[in-house]
């Protein structure tokens, strides 16, 4: 099972992937040394993690994502609703607003979505 939780360090390390993939090992200890200033150990320790975890593979030397950032990020939000607000999206969107109210744009955005959330629920 995909575990959807990073830490900072791991989350710079999984956006260096996404934003190169695919790349080879060797690549990717050049940008990790350049970006993250780490070791090859530490990323080799760190790709290595990740891959058990289900996020990434590494195949003969060459890195890439089985699961993409968009997925992940959705995932990962999906998760932080279910634990923080029960699940419920109206409670959520009631937080996140915070009290100072929808541009109409944003209420535009938000009506689109659950229109086309109801046609997808009616098929």
């Amino acid at each position: 099972m995909i575990q959807y939780k990073l830490g900072p360090v791991e989350a710079s390390f999984a956006a260096i992937i996404w934003d190169n993939e695919p790349l080879t090992s060797a690549e990717l200890v050049k940008l990790c040394q350049e970006k993250l200033r780490w070791k090859k150990s530490t990323t080799y320790t760190v790709l290595r993690r990740l891959c058990q975890r289900g996020l990434f593979q590494n195949e003969n030397g060459t890195v890439t994502s089985l699961v993409s950032r968009e997925d992940f990020a959705a995932r990962q939000s999906r998760e932080f609703v279910d634990e923080a607000f029960g699940g419920s999206l109206p409670r959520f969107l009631a937080a996140f607003s915070g009290g100072r109210g929808l541009t109409g744009e944003e209420a535009a955005q938000l009506q689109k979505l659950i229109d086309q959330s109801r046609e997808e629920g009616s098929k």
